[in-house]
């Protein structure tokens, strides 16, 4: 691509994603969607002004690393292990459920030849396994519902339940080569983790010294910068590991030290201004309407219905079997219905990786609008109907019951004092 069309296409996608953008969250939705419609608008799909190019792929390669180091820094290592294992079992039950349901749309349709057919549904079970908490949180933080027990449990189970995400992408990314034992796989994952553990300890310790050294200076986002690149390599490079693993381990070897936002901050910049547009429209570059038939179709709504109610199902009916009453289990279920930025990450590796084809973008692109704009719904209802949860009412009865106490005492002590002073 000569230098005088990369300057027209970042300024045609940039321009194009930011007024999606706007135009979506007006309308109260997510504004990664509006950045994926522009992507559509502005490509093949309607008016073909912008190509998906080596160019654009590798600007989004970068987006996408950078999302996931920004995903790992905001991990709050402390709430995961305070909500340990009631959030560690919705999540694992969410994945399961949300893969075999994807997987058995998938084949119920008889998409794929035959040889890749198993892999290619699993594949678009591990597209429905992640969630995003984006639209949950707000709609929770709009009601003032984001301290409690269940928003919690939420939250934690949507960190898991992305950390899994990313494991099982390695797997079956590490499956798609016939020539790599499944052994071989299990060892490389096993190794990376180990290694990422023992270097991460120490580059922890070392950034945390810089950043007593240098505290709040702009080496500390550059150092930070360096440790996720090179992750992401050594991942992909030496461990068959892919390098959005890489970048979100680095991630979380940095969400500790104290300057743990700022890094985070900084690479914001960098990601909403560009990096990240890109790779969300680019999303929309790469759909295909071709094939887009009514088997296609009839896929994209019972792949909706699916990924929707296995997670009702999974992390709901978990939740339920861990002592939450029914309403609190179903906000948590609802809750965790919502996909966004992991799920097209996903789906974009196996897209560069060959497991899937275009055209399996546009249902995942259907699942993540209807998603985004059901899940708030939902919960505005049921919280409207059982506004508590069950601990949180009877913390709410206690306190109400020791206020009682305090003011009857008072007022007993003051009436005594009286009842002294008027007789003195």
């Amino acid at each position: 691509m000569e230098t005088l069309d990369i300057l027209r296409a970042l300024a045609i996608i940039l321009v194009a994603a930011k007024i999606c953008g706007l135009i979506i969250r007006k309308l109260k939705g997510p504004q990664v969607v509006g950045e994926i419609i522009a992507g559509l608008i502005v490509g093949p799909c309607i008016f073909n002004f912008v190509q998906y190019d080596g160019f654009i792929s590798g600007m989004a390669e970068i987006g996408v690393i950078l999302l996931m180091f920004a995903a790992g820094l905001g991990t709050d290592l402390k709430e995961l292990i305070k909500t340990g294992f009631v959030a560690l079992m919705v999540a694992i039950a969410g994945v399961v459920v949300s893969i075999i349901g994807g997987a058995a749309v998938y084949l119920a349709f008889g998409f794929g030849e035959p040889d890749s057919r198993m892999l290619q549904a699993i594949f678009i079970g591990t597209i429905l396994a992640a969630t995003s908490v984006s639209i949950t949180v707000q709609a929770l933080k709009e009601m003032g519902q984001l301290k409690g027990k269940v928003a919690t449990t939420i939250l934690s189970a949507a960190i898991i339940d992305d950390v899994i995400g990313i494991i099982l992408l390695t797997v079956v990314i590490g499956f798609k080569d016939p020539s790599i034992e499944p052994a071989q796989v299990g060892i490389n994952i096993v190794l990376f983790f180990v290694f990422a553990f023992i270097v991460g300890f120490a580059l922890y310790f070392l950034f945390k010294w810089l950043d007593k050294r240098w505290p709040h200076s702009r080496r500390i986002p550059i150092f930070g910068l360096v440790l996720c690149f090179a992750c992401a390599y050594c991942a992909d490079k030496y461990f068959g590991i892919a390098d959005i693993t890489g970048a979100y381990v680095a991630g979380i070897i940095l969400c500790n030290i104290k300057d743990s936002h700022y890094i985070e901050r900084k690479m914001d910049v960098s990601s909403y201004m560009i990096f990240g547009p890109i790779f969300f429209a680019s999303i929309g570059l790469q759909t295909s309407f071709d094939n887009f038939d009514l088997s296609m179709l009839w896929f994209s709504i019972a792949l909706v219905a699916v990924a929707l109610l296995t997670k009702v199902i999974g992390c709901g009916g978990t939740a339920r079997l861990c002592r939450f009453n029914t309403p609190d289990s179903l906000k948590i279920g609802i809750g965790m219905m919502n996909r966004g930025e992991v799920g097209l990450i996903v789906a974009k590796k196996g897209l560069d990786m060959g497991i899937i084809s275009a055209e399996f973008f546009t249902p995942i692109i259907i699942l993540i609008i209807v998603s985004s704009l059901v899940t708030p719904i939902l919960l505005k209802l049921i919280y409207s109907k059982w506004p508590y949860n069950e601990s949180e009412a009877e913390q709410e009865s206690n306190d109400k019951k020791v206020l009682s106490q305090e003011v009857v005492g008072a007022t007993y002590n003051i009436t005594e004092e009286q009842f002294k002073d008027n007789n003195n």
